[in-house]
């Protein structure tokens, strides 16, 4: 299992590098020494931390799914055509396209400023790591 610096550590949860000491020094995240005397966490030991302390989206739709892949955000850009319309939002620090009818987004009330829930259900979702085998 790699171990994960500080630094990476609170990019991977959207934190800054001091809630992530402050989380190692009052116990709440295990941590160790890597050989040149940096803190680093153990890649599984910070997946469990991330799952545990993940807090559930907030759903300000209400609605009930089962989709499991929901991005709560904003609409950032609409950008639409006589059919097809293009919409971005930002949630969190990821930006989320949707291509939808120009129809589906008008009644949708879809433009900026809008929040909005993307839910993502794909049959392929493609998983990369950095340096992999190929």
């Amino acid at each position: 299992m790699p171990d994960i610096r500080v630094k990476d550590a609170a990019v991977l949860l959207g934190v800054s590098d001091d809630t992530v000491r402050r989380w190692i020094d009052s116990g709440s995240l295990p941590s160790s020494k890597d050989e040149s005397g940096r803190k680093v966490i153990a890649g599984d030991v910070l997946a469990e931390f991330a799952r545990e302390n993940a807090s559930p989206p907030p759903d300000p739709l209400g609605v009930a799914s089962s989709a499991r892949n929901k991005f709560v955000g904003l609409v950032t850009k609409v950008t639409a055509d006589q059919v097809m319309c293009e919409v971005q939002m930002q949630c969190g620090p990821f930006t989320v396209v949707s291509l939808m009818s120009t129809e589906s987004a008008k009644q949708l009330g879809l433009e900026p400023g809008v929040i909005a829930v993307a839910m993502v259900k794909a049959t392929t979702v493609i998983v990369e790591t950095p340096g992999g085998a190929s």
